[in-house]
């Protein structure tokens, strides 16, 4: 019975402890973000040249193909109207595409 006493403690404590690699995966996301020039031109939570994060998950929620929309408009550059000028929407600074889906998953967070 003592065994059960301390086990039962123990995985309710291992259950609700924060992930140490979810934290280190945001903080990835984040630097390749910022490598990339993506906070340039978008914020979390308000819009500067580009929409907001928050707008852009909220656009695509529940959408079948919201991942795949985002993977493809951060590798391949499409064009985009900033200020009623077409430009070159910049490319994520990496061709790993476990990193390219952590972004997407992290934008589509928000």
């Amino acid at each position: 019975m003592p065994r059960l006493a301390c086990a039962l403690p123990a995985a309710v404590l291992l259950a609700v402890a924060p992930v140490p690699s979810a934290r280190a995966d945001e903080a990835a996301v984040e630097s390749l973000m910022k490598k990339s020039n993506c906070m340039k031109c978008h914020a979390v939570d308000k819009k500067k040249d580009g929409p907001a994060f928050k707008q852009i998950a909220a656009k695509y929620k529940g959408k079948a193909d919201a991942e795949a929309t985002l993977v493809k408009a951060v590798t391949t550059g499409p064009k985009v109207k900033i200020d009623g000028v077409e430009e070159t929407h910049d490319s994520l600074k990496t061709k790993n595409d476990a990193e390219v889906r952590e972004v997407v998953k992290w934008i589509l967070a928000r």
